[in-house]
């Protein structure tokens, strides 16, 4: 009788008063929990497990706790410990496939929740968050695609979409911010990449975003820090090896390109620019500016074609690239295509409203004023720098070939034509050999505003005053075709 009663008494001494510290432990958990006291109510929960490490119910209320913590790496082993425990704990199975779901592990999620239903079939929840297991496993195939394809948007659209279930999934968050950074969306990319490292400053893909987000914006020197970092955390990671030796390629190789630019080694430098454009397709920022460096070395070389078409790409990979519309401009200056020079300096000036920019402006808009006219120098056939007398020469010479006399065996429209031709170079050599008018002429100036109306004057009357004589002039023919001066 003692010894059974001695019996009895370390049977109640080793399990039923722990077990009842341990309910008392969970209901004070419990209590807490109510008043979303989570902190209090861990504590609680860890102290019951502390007490009967084999009972699953407490393991799954701390997995519930930790989950309103946002712990879900922690509720995942507690949730996983307490399915250990007991197999048919169906909230453990529930709760560990919620954790999977929120940590992006859509499969393992899967897999939880058929169980659940194994156990209650009419569970709704179990199989609302099927659903939303098997939606996250159709956005990532898709997102797989988007990312081969070059697709970034759709990425970005497919993990916002995962991110509504799997929220605390940092994969799909990295991904996200690959892609923002693809698309050029540099802030958003870094801010993503900054929240992942607040809560995990080890995560090699974060890092390596940084580093992606850095060398995009041009910052290479940092960017390579970020990447070297990214490899210490994790070196396997391909991309960050491949992004930091890009970027190493693409210093050196730009700052090649200076250097022989600064030694006036065009040619050289055109094409240690043309090697680095073909390092990285993707680095928009860096590559807009070897080409506006392209486009200047090609306008050193007289390459003014290649060098607008390479302004042009600079400025379609960044529209914000003032430098680039500049230079274009002054190609189009120097290839008389004043209508597009007058529309990037109009870009320019609205962009920065400065006194220099102001001032090209108002150069090309003169030049254009100017291109619109009669050029007066061509009609005559002489440089814009011609002396009295090369102007003198120009017009005895051009007077002739075009004076209607000559042309008077000629058809109708031949003569016509020939009849304007004589008009203008009296128009040109009046305006060119008055040194006032030239000088208004050459400075953009309308000399109708000087009240001379040149439509009024009289060509002939300006022949006749430059060659003289008296008796008038005549033109005759000396044989079939040819003709010769005759004064009167």
């Amino acid at each position: 009788i003692n010894l059974l009663y001695l019996a009895s008494y370390l049977h109640f001494t080793l399990f039923a008063v722990p077990c009842r510290e341990a309910e008392s432990f969970k209901e004070q958990g419990n209590a807490f929990y109510v008043k979303k006291d989570y902190g209090e109510a861990l504590h609680c929960y860890t102290k019951a497990i502390d007490v009967c490490p084999k009972n699953a119910s407490y393991y799954g209320n701390r997995a519930a706790t930790l989950m309103m913590l946002t712990r879900y790496r922690e509720a995942l082993e507690d949730s996983q410990q307490a399915v250990r425990l007991d197999d048919t704990f169906m909230k453990g199975h529930l709760r560990e496939g919620k954790c999977h779901l929120l940590l992006g592990n859509a499969m393992a999620a899967s897999r939880c929740f058929q169980k659940v239903l194994e156990l209650e079939p009419d569970n709704s929840q179990a199989q609302q968050e099927l659903k939303n297991a098997e939606a996250i496993l159709e956005y990532e195939r898709l997102a797989e695609v988007g990312f081969e394809k070059r697709d970034f948007r759709m990425v970005v659209y497919c993990m916002d979409r995962a991110l509504e279930s799997a929220s605390a999934c940092h994969r799909f968050r990295v991904l996200k911010a690959e892609c923002l950074a693809l698309l050029g969306r540099y802030s958003e990319a870094q801010s993503v990449a900054s929240d992942i490292l607040r809560m995990d400053s080890t995560n090699g893909d974060a890092l390596y975003v940084r580093g992606l987000c850095l060398y995009y914006e041009d910052c290479i020197d940092k960017a390579v820090q970020f990447f070297m970092q990214a490899l210490r955390m994790a070196p396997d990671h391909e991309k960050a090896r491949i992004a930091c030796r890009n970027a190493k390629a693409l210093k050196a190789k730009k700052e090649e390109g200076n250097k022989a630019f600064k030694e006036g080694n065009y040619e050289e430098a055109y094409e240690l620019y043309s090697e680095a454009l073909t390092i990285d397709p993707n680095n928009i920022k860096t590559n807009a500016k070897l080409y506006c460096n392209r486009a200047t070395v090609g306008s050193k070389l007289k390459k003014l074609e290649q060098a607008i078409e390479d302004c042009t790409k600079a400025i379609s990979l960044d529209e914000t690239y003032i430098k680039a519309y500049l230079r274009r401009a002054q190609c189009y200056m120097d290839t008389q295509m004043y209508e597009e020079a007058v529309r990037d300096y109009e870009k320019v000036y609205q962009t920065e409203k400065t006194k220099e920019h102001k001032q090209l402006l108002k150069n090309a808009q003169l030049e254009l004023k100017k291109s619109k006219r009669k050029d007066y120098y061509k009609v005559l056939g002489v440089d814009k720098n011609a002396t009295e007398e090369e102007i003198k020469k120009a017009y005895r010479k051009r007077a002739l070939m075009h004076h209607p006399d000559r042309h008077s065996g000629a058809s109708a429209e031949v003569q016509k034509e020939e009849e304007k031709k004589f008009k203008e170079v009296g128009e040109a050599f009046t305006v060119l050999s008055d040194p006032k008018k030239k000088s208004r002429y050459d400075s953009g100036h309308d000399l109708d505003d000087d009240g001379m109306n040149m439509g009024d004057f009289d060509a002939n009357n300006i022949f006749k005053a430059f060659f003289g004589g008296p008796g008038g002039f005549s033109f005759e023919a000396s044989g079939p075709g040819n003709f010769f001066f005759q004064f009167g």
